[in-house]
Order: C-alpha cells, then sequence, then structure tokens
C-alpha cells in the first residue's frame, strides 16, 4: 500500500497484523500507532523512500509484508514490491503480499506483470 493509502486503510492493517500475530510471527514493526515504525530504505534510481507496511520476524527469518488493496497508483505499487522482493532477496528475508476478498483479481494482475509467483501472496 502506498503512503497516501495507509491513513485511510488502517482497520486492514489492524487486521493483517492480528492475522499475523496468530499465526506465530513476533517483534513486528508497522507504520500504525503502538507499533515501532519499520526502518525506510532509500531507492536510489528515483530517490525515493520505501518502507514496508509489516515488518515481522518468524523462526528467526525477517519477513517484509506490504498490504494490496485496489489502487490507482499501480507504477508506485509495482515499484515497491519489486524493490522489497530485490531488497528480501538479497538478505535472505522473505517478501510477502497481504490481500484480501474483492482484491485478488487486482494483486494476481500487478503480480503477473511482475513474473512473481503465489508464494508471495497471502490471503486475510
Amino acid at each position: 500500500m502506498i503512503h497516501e493509502e495507509k491513513l485511510e486503510n488502517q482497520e486492514f492493517l489492524k487486521k493483517s497484523i492480528s492475522h499475523l500475530e496468530s499465526r506465530g510471527f513476533e517483534s513486528i514493526k508497522a507504520d500504525l500507532e503502538g507499533f515501532e515504525h519499520p526502518k525506510s530504505y532509500l531507492k536510489k534510481s528515483s530517490g525515493m523512500r520505501v518502507t514496508p507496511d509489516i515488518v515481522a520476524i518468524k523462526n528467526g527469518r525477517k519477513y517484509f509484508f506490504d498490504i494490496s488493496l485496489k489502487s490507482e497508483k499501480h507504477s508506485l505499487l509495482k515499484s515497491k514490491w519489486l524493490f522489497l522482493d530485490t531488497l528480501s532477496r538479497m538478505k535472505s528475508n522473505r517478501f510477502k503480499i497481504i490481500t484480501t476478498k474483492g482484491h485478488y483479481k487486482f494483486t494476481n494482475t500487478l503480480m503477473e506483470d511482475l513474473n512473481m509467483d503465489g508464494d508471495h501472496l497471502m490471503k486475510v
């Protein structure tokens, strides 16, 4: 989810965090009040700051999560996902995209454009 959309979708962010907690994730960081904020990364090619929606640890491995909800800014979302996927692969971490009913087709279309497989998708 891009930064402008985080304010209007905080309820889904909270729902996603509780889902991750029930799945055994710990040390959860999220851009939400009451949680520590995740680290932002600078994308040198565009000068854009990229912050994952949620960062958590499970079994000693760090996971980056991004929320996928329908958006008009496809290119920003694709760019963010590609950056986070590359970053996670470089550091032997994992990257997952969280989505919900009504947003599957949108998410799958963007993932196909980026040649990402279904292993990256988590449905809540």
